[in-house]
């Protein structure tokens, strides 16, 4: 900018111009002339960008410059790396997402981020992130994509590719493809520290709307955050005050998080490695401010894990302990990730004792000087109370609703209703401290809190005289309109149950109304007027007085009202009382619903960009989390047993929450997609095995080691031991390449649980020298009988990403061991299992010409079916009479067989018994699979 003299004088001339008139006449002077400069068309590269530049700081200073914009567009285009940088900074200045001069650029910007120029590259992602809209996102995701995951791409490239996908994808979505979800999850491997913090944030945001589609970054996760952590793998470049990257710790262990705590015991250890050196870091307390808030943000973010995690009580001890100095800290900061992470706590934890030592120190955030404290101390408050403590902190509240901030009294009073409801072991004190609440919170009361307090009145007979006569007291004060409505429907409803009473009398209730008629809102008045028609019916002595007051609220301005009134005076001046009483007959009990309190809170706090994965409201509000996300209205423990909620249409409107149906309850709450997106495909399942993949499974099939796969590029070895219910496998991966591999993957897919379950002890290395090797040890431990061997997906980075999806050869027979029999135990027990279920019979053939059945094939397949051949037992000598035992966690199962082949028709009769369902139907559809295949006619294969 300092050669660009013209420029500089332009800028110097306005700083001195001493009048807003003097600079508006210097500005108007130089855009003449720069629309001048451009109609002639005449301009070289440089005079371009001075005048662009100029424009920029016209435009700076809230100026108009709409037609530079064109002019701006068309300097992208320039080769020159200074013109086009200007053109770039003008057009992420000027344009916006759905500017009509956007689509000129997209043939530009491809252009830039096809080129081997990395700065150009840079250029165009920063114009794609900055007004990059649906259009343009859809038109070039692809080529961001392939910068990202290009093995040429700069380091500071592909960081600026994932954070493109990022923005582009919190605008738009479906932009990001469901296909690339492996390669992107694969970066997080990648050496540059830098590259995987900004892969990572991509993956975090996906990971939130797509869990199943990016499970796979579970385990990278827990090894990266090992290599870091425990390993020191990490460059001096990222060490922030002797704390190795605490961005990426963080944001590592907050995608931890977001899934259910891993059944891989190896994945658990590498986790549990990394939290217990993260927690032994901080021990003590370093005097660097910056090094001692690094050092909090990873520490808080792993007390959040080991609570999600909740695997140890002695350890939930520990954090509910240095959690309770947290919250007594001189920093607001510290305080406030303390009340945080105990809130967590509360959320998860199986007993509340350890919080609750701390509970006179919560109290007292209430009144600590920051809000933000205070916030937090109310959502923990709220967490941790239960039926021996909700009274205490319940008066608590109360007492601090009258100081407490206007920001947060709505949500007070919200949470107090719920707690008062939930953990209510009285009914009186129930009533007590909701009419007290609704007193003390005025305007902040919403209709939900009135409404249920009517509704549970009305569920609950024990109920109705006692809030009738405390509602009175209040009527005959001061009181907001939340009350009133209140009491002018129990009044109402239930005033004759008091009329007895010393000092409510009917006239007496009549004269607590009345006065409000002037003071209150027209919705309340109607609710009055509601009221005093039931009290036609209730009390006929005073029925002068409520016709005077129909007639008065006939002539009304309001329609509504002055509707109501006459219709309730014609009503009460009728010859008859029978229309009277059946219009006026008492209301039945509210229909059963849930409470919508709990969704009203929900409201408040509904649509956070991070969906965390618990809730404010204690462990019985976590039970079910995709429920309490849906609506917030599960896991309410209500003490009354018909405590119900619902609207419905009382007679001539005569009660407020009469005109709030089912549906308006939960208004806004509509949760339900407009657009269900299709399933992201699970590509470790076997419907995406890999082309040749069955050579390998058939030649394993019976045998315990020997190549599974193999291309010119990868060897997958397999070795496997097979005692009782339980298997070990080794899987041996070979890089028969001349370069190394990186960022090597591999997931299973296990389609036969519960019934076989998987554990793994070790993963294999990320990266794979030329003609090295790597192994992973897999334990398989059968519970029941099962059908389909699980899968397994093998991917990594050999310039572009490769994967296979192999099965594996796990089925029911290798946990079969042969048993011997004697003839007369062999039918004795043949006889006492008996048919189906527990019997499975097939006939069947050879499948394929050219291939026939021989007595060499079928012994060697019934061999490797595990089975013990009894001679003797079966008349026929060709016949197969079989022994085994299938074994399973809890207990064996007997097996018996008996096949019969019939070797000039080509044809088997297969039948299997055994002492438990489902075993033989298994055995059977398996059995008959192999021996279908027969063999060639030159000979067994």
């Amino acid at each position: 900018m300092s050669s660009m003299r013209g420029l500089v004088q332009f800028i110097a001339d306005l700083r001195n111009a001493r009048a807003r008139e003097l600079e508006e006449k210097r500005i108007n002077k130089e855009l003449a002339n720069i629309r001048q400069k451009f109609k002639d068309g005449s301009l070289n590269g440089y005079q371009r960008k001075k005048y662009v530049c100029k424009l920029l700081y016209v435009y700076i200073q809230g100026y108009d410059v709409d037609f530079g914009h064109l002019e701006a567009v068309n300097l992208i285009s320039a080769k020159n790396y200074s013109e086009k940088q200007i053109g770039y900074l003008a057009v992420t200045l000027f344009l916006h997402e759905q500017h009509e001069l956007l689509h000129l650029l997209v043939n530009s910007i491809r252009k830039d981020l096809m080129s081997m120029n990395e700065l150009n590259n840079c250029l165009a992602l920063h114009a794609i992130a900055t007004v990059g809209g649906r259009e343009m996102g859809e038109a070039l995701s692809s080529d961001v994509h392939r910068l990202l995951i290009s093995p040429t791409s700069k380091s500071f490239v592909k960081k600026k590719a994932a954070l493109t996908l990022l923005r582009l994808y919190r605008k738009h979505p479906s932009i990001v493809q469901q296909e690339w979800a492996e390669r992107i999850i694969s970066l997080m491997d990648d050496p540059d520290i830098g590259v995987t913090l900004s892969v990572t944030s991509l993956v975090m945001a996906l990971v939130q709307e797509n869990p199943e589609q990016y499970r796979g970054s579970y385990v990278k996760a827990a090894q990266r955050l090992k290599r870091i952590v425990v390993d020191g793998d990490v460059s001096a470049d990222y060490l922030y005050y002797r704390v190795p990257c605490p961005w990426l710790q963080v944001k590592l262990i907050r995608l931890l998080q977001y899934y259910p705590p891993s059944e891989d015991t190896h994945v658990r250890e590498l986790i549990r490695q990394s939290l217990e050196q993260v927690m032994n870091q901080a021990m003590d307390t370093p005097k660097n401010v910056q090094q001692n808030n690094a050092q909090n943000a990873v520490l808080f973010e792993a007390i959040n894990l080991l609570i999600h995690l909740d695997t140890e009580h002695a350890l939930m001890l520990q954090i509910s302990s240095r959690l309770g100095k947290f919250i007594q800290s001189r920093e607001t900061n510290v305080r406030y990730l303390g009340l945080e992470a105990m809130t967590h706590f509360a959320a998860r934890a199986e007993t509340l004792d350890p919080i609750k030592k701390h509970q006179p120190f919560i109290l007292g955030s209430l009144r600590d000087r920051d809000i933000s404290v205070r916030r937090k101390g109310l959502d923990l408050l709220y967490s941790m109370c239960d039926v021996t403590n909700a009274r205490p902190i319940v008066a608590e509240l109360l007492a601090y609703l009258q100081s407490a901030d206007f920001a947060i009294r709505e949500e007070m009073v919200l949470k107090v209703a719920i707690l008062a409801e939930k953990y209510a072991t009285d009914a009186q004190w129930y009533i007590d401290t909701s009419l007290k609440l609704i007193s003390l919170a005025g305007e902040h009361v919403s209709d939900e809190v009135w409404q249920r307090v009517i509704q549970i009145v009305t569920n609950n007979e024990e109920l109705q005289a006692y809030a009738a006569d405390h509602l009175l007291k209040y009527l005959k004060g001061d009181c907001h309109d939340s009350l009133i409505k209140i009491g002018s429907y129990v009044l109402g409803e239930f005033g004759h149950l008091i009329a007895d009473n010393e000092g409510s009398s009917p006239i007496e209730q009549f004269l607590a109304l009345q006065p409000k008629m002037f003071t209150c809102s027209d919705n309340t008045r109607a609710m009055i007027l509601s009221s005093f028609i039931k009290f036609v019916n209730l009390f006929p002595e005073i029925k002068p007085q409520l016709l005077q007051m129909f007639r008065l609220y006939s002539h009304s301005p309001d329609p509504e009202l002055q509707q109501r009134a006459f219709e309730y005076m014609k009503l009460a001046s009728m010859p008859s009382d029978d229309l009277l009483r059946t219009v006026c007959d008492e209301m039945p009990p509210f229909s059963e619903r849930a409470s919508v309190l709990l969704s009203r809170l929900h409201q408040r706090t509904a649509g956070t960009s991070d969906k965390r994965t618990w809730v404010v409201g204690g462990k019985d509000a976590n039970t079910d989390k995709q429920e309490v996300l849906m609506a917030q209205t599960t896991g309410l423990k209500r003490t009354f047993t018909t405590i119900v909620n619902g609207g419905r249409n009382g007679t001539n409107g005569s009660a407020g929450p009469a005109k709030r149906g089912a549906s308006n309850d939960l208004a806004g709450l509509d949760m339900s997609p407009t657009d269900t997106p299709a399933p992201a495909p699970n590509l470790a399942s076997a419907a995406h095995l890999s082309p040749d993949w069955e050579f390998g499974f058939n030649r394993l099939y019976y045998a315990d080691e020997g190549v599974l796969f193999e291309d010119a590029q990868i060897q997958v070895g397999l070795r496997s031991e097979y005692r009782a219910h339980l298997g070990v496998v080794k899987i041996y991966f070979t890089n028969k390449a001349s370069f190394p591999i990186g960022s090597f993957t591999t997931t299973l897919d296990n389609r036969a649980a519960p019934n076989l379950k998987i554990d793994t002890k070790n993963l294999p290395e990320s990266s794979i020298g030329p003609s090295a090797q790597t192994h992973q040890t897999l334990f398989f431990e059968a519970y029941g009988p099962f059908s389909d061997a699980p899968t397994i997906r093998i991917s990594y980075l050999a310039g572009a990403l490769q994967a296979y999806t192999l099965q594996l050869p796990i089925l029911m027979h290798r946990y079969m061991d042969p048993s011997e029999l004697t003839v007369e135990d062999f039918f004795k027990r043949w006889r006492q299992i008996g048919g189906s279920p527990l019997e499975a019979q097939k006939t069947f053939g050879v499948s394929g010409k050219g291939r026939v059945i021989s007595e060499k094939f079928t012994k060697n397949t019934v061999a490797g079916f595990r089975w013990r051949v009894l001679s003797g037992v079966d008349p026929n000598p060709h016949n197969i009479v079989g022994c085994a035992v299938y074994q399973v966690e809890n207990g064996k199962t007997g097996c018996l067989l008996r096949l019969e082949p019939n070797y000039e028709k080509n044809m088997y009769r297969l039948t299997i018994r055994a002492t438990q369902e489902q075993v033989p139907q298994i055995l059977v559809r398996q059995m008959e699979q192999k021996l279908s295949q027969g063999v060639s006619i030159d000979g067994d294969r």
